[in-house]
């Protein structure tokens, strides 16, 4: 007989765990009681998982009780708190914060790349990548498998749902505006039309911002300090060197990178499309002369990193450049909680 491990989902009624209940309800059912957790004010709402309508519980210790594994997305500052309980409680936790990512500790996983690190989590907490380094590791993990990664060059266009529900709201809110003024000025500059600009720095209807996360050392932002240290994390490779540009665009969800990526040794172009058309986790769309390539649009919704624009460097045989689309809802953060989750599933049945 087996026994399904009990699943929490902290954070259900969040933007990702909305998705998080969507993705539960369409993959392989591994879990016996799923149980949905968030702040004591949503505490009592019902929502749907797998065809059953579930309560929520409010977040405290005892709703660890018997639970298994605990998937959590809710902030920094809550997983630093909750996710150590969860797991003295006996649930390992899969964290989908930036709480513990960079702990030597807290392995940061992505299935399809080092999967065997889950086994490695002395405090029982298990790290999901940012959702921008998530958009394009996959691809990058099944390259660097093939010629050796050495260096990266990335420039981000991060969707406004990067930024919450908060950033889905301002912009929407200020493309209806843009959209119902008349004045000619509208279509020009949004900022004469445009006084709330939410979560971001300027504008976002009708304008590109060169700016995501906070303020760092040097005047690089948290997002592209997360993509050079995550990427070193994930791939083992303490020494790469990466530069990261991240820039907001008016998308409403579906990160995209621009990656020039140069390796040890020299790269084919129709190898590098053979390696990503047979690569986990990832579609490619690589047809320029019919003008097919990977845009949020198409992505959005999806699983797969998708892959497009594949072109061997003009000036370096070892590089290639390409552009890399990734729902940053779905494999940029709950679909990859759920695959880790997955995994872990297989340690807890009992036969």
């Amino acid at each position: 007989m087996s026994k399904k491990p009990s699943l929490a989902v902290v954070g259900a009624t969040g933007a990702v765990g909305t998705v998080m209940l969507d993705i539960l309800s369409k993959r392989k059912d591994v879990y016996g009681e799923i149980r949905l957790i968030a702040s004591a004010r949503s505490a009592g709402k019902k929502l749907v998982c797998r065809g059953e309508e579930l309560t929520v519980v409010a977040l405290s210790p005892e709703a660890f009780e018997g639970i298994d594994i605990a998937m959590f997305d809710v902030p920094d500052e809550v997983s630093k708190v909750w996710a150590p309980i969860a797991a003295s409680k006996g649930a390992v936790v899969v964290d989908n914060s930036g709480a513990f990512r960079m702990d030597d500790q807290v392995p940061l996983v992505v299935p399809e790349v080092n999967p065997e690190q889950i086994k490695n989590r002395p405090k029982g907490i298990i790290s999901n990548p940012n959702c921008t380094t998530l958009s394009m590791i996959v691809a990058m993990g099944a390259l660097h498998n093939q010629y050796g990664l050495k260096e990266l060059v990335v420039a981000s266009y991060q969707a406004a749902s990067g930024a919450g529900q908060p950033g889905l709201d301002i912009l929407r809110e200020q493309m209806n505006l843009v959209a119902n003024t008349n004045s000619g000025d509208a279509a020009g500059d949004s900022r004469k039309v445009i006084k709330d600009f939410g979560p971001f720095s300027a504008p976002l209807a009708l304008n590109v911002i060169p700016w995501a996360g906070s303020l760092k050392e040097d005047g690089y932002s948290s997002e592209e300090l997360k993509v050079r240290n995550e990427s070193r994390k994930i791939l083992g490779l303490k020494t790469l060197k990466v530069s990261a540009t991240c820039v907001r665009v008016p998308v409403l969800t579906t990160h995209s990178l621009a990656v020039h990526a140069i390796f040890a040794k020299e790269v084919s172009r129709q190898v590098a499309q053979d390696v990503l058309k047979n690569a986990a986790g990832v579609e490619l769309l690589d047809d320029p002369e019919n003008h097919k390539f990977p845009t949020p649009a198409d992505v959005v919704g999806t699983d797969p990193t998708w892959v497009g624009r594949v072109r061997k460097s003009l000036d370096d045989p070892n590089a290639i450049d390409l552009f890399v689309c990734g729902d940053n809802l779905r494999k940029g953060a709950a679909l990859n909680a759920a695959q880790i989750s997955e995994l872990l599933a297989t340690e807890f049945q009992v036969i």
